[in-house]
């Protein structure tokens, strides 16, 4: 007996954390907690516990504790499909997860098969919560922004911002790369700029050399990357070595340290598109200052993780009910959720409505907005 209990013991701590009691409301959080992007698991994973110590706090959810379990899928789809099975299959209900849109949209028909209640707050290719509609899932929702508004935003600004130079647009053949370079490619030609060369890349290599070879070929000003931070900072530094200077544009995925530990000095300038900054918001202070106290920056990702836990959780209350669909129907009938991203409100896809962006500069290791 007492092997069983310890194994029992083992399996808790590989899952996570403490084993959940019976009337706990488990959250799994899954994302990638170790590998390339590593880095983005971890501010899920630090943004999904301070908001269930936070609501832990104050008395749970009806009297119910939040309990957390997390789940690598190391942002691949075969792995997050095994989570999704293995999440699905311990019945927990609720989802804080995944990250990048090729883990999340295979993750999601499973989730959508058991009823559970996946709410990403990465996510961000259309096709998420457009398939979802169209199939008529209704527990698949994002708290976060989509590919083709971040693509109508920043489109027009490279177009007028960069009119008159020679713009490339790379991708990295991902689900999420692909897709938000696809729609800024398309809005740039609608806006009058067409690009001098469309590539992919193949993400995970060591040497971008030839590619680099053939933007300074291409006498290329400007480079939108949908991509993220390992590939892009190789890139910079392999055209630093050459001597050859870009502008880099990038999405929301290089909102991370270790951008810069890639790219060192040659990620100097480097811009890139993020949903205004949540830290400075006054709902997101005192989750912001509790992070910090603890020793991380809440950057990134961080805080969304912490609204999706606040919002399944202000939805059981709404619902009255831990059942994962009349959660998802309380939060989409129009009324407000109050999370440290700012009051938000979800459409009947289970999008945020009205979202909105900053342009970042990346400079001496940090970031932060530009005028525009």
């Amino acid at each position: 007996m007492r092997q069983v209990l310890m194994l029992g013991t083992a399996l808790a701590l590989l899952l996570g954390g403490a084993a959940a009691r019976a009337d706990d409301l488990t959250i799994a959080v899954a994302g990638p907690l170790t590998g390339p992007l590593a880095t983005i698991g971890d501010q899920f994973k630090q943004g999904a516990q301070a908001a269930a110590a936070a609501i832990n706090a104050k008395g749970g959810v009806m009297g119910r504790q939040i309990a957390l379990q997390f789940e690598d899928d190391q942002c691949d789809p075969k792995q997050a499909v095994s989570v999704a099975n293995r999440i699905a299959a311990a019945g927990i209900q609720f989802v804080d997860g995944h990250a990048c849109s090729g883990s999340s949209i295979p993750a999601s028909a499973v989730y959508a098969e058991n009823a559970t209640l996946m709410m990403s707050p990465a996510s961000s290719n259309p096709v998420l919560t457009d398939e979802a509609a169209a199939k008529e899932w209704p527990n698949i929702m994002r708290l976060y922004t989509r590919d083709d508004a971040q693509g109508a935003f920043i489109g027009p600004w490279i177009a007028k911002t960069y009119a008159g130079k020679n713009v490339a647009v790379i991708n990295d053949k991902s689900a999420y790369g692909q897709g938000v370079a696809d729609v800024v490619r398309a809005s740039l030609n609608e806006n009058g700029l067409k690009e001098v060369l469309a590539e992919g890349i193949n993400p995970g290599e060591k040497d971008y050399n030839a590619l680099v070879t053939k933007l300074k070929n291409a006498k290329v000003d400007v480079v939108y990357f949908g991509g993220y931070h390992p590939e892009a900072g190789l890139i910079l530094r392999q055209a630093a070595e050459q001597g050859f200077k870009f502008q880099l544009i990038m999405p929301d995925s290089i909102s991370s340290p270790e951008f810069w530990q890639v790219a060192g000095p040659a990620g100097e300038g480097t811009l890139f598109v993020f949903p205004s900054d949540p830290q400075a918001k006054p709902e997101a202070k005192a989750a912001v200052d509790a992070i910090t106290a603890g020793g991380f920056k809440p950057e990134g990702f961080t805080l969304f993780s912490y609204a999706v836990v606040q919002a399944i959780a202000q939805g059981v209350e709404r619902a009255g009910s831990d059942d994962p669909t009349e959660v998802a129907k309380a939060l989409k009938n129009g009324q407000p959720v109050d999370t440290v991203v700012g009051s938000i409100v979800f459409d009947e896809k289970g999008d945020l409505k009205n979202a909105s962006y900053d342009i970042n500069r990346w400079s001496k290791g940090s970031y932060a907005p530009i005028a525009r």
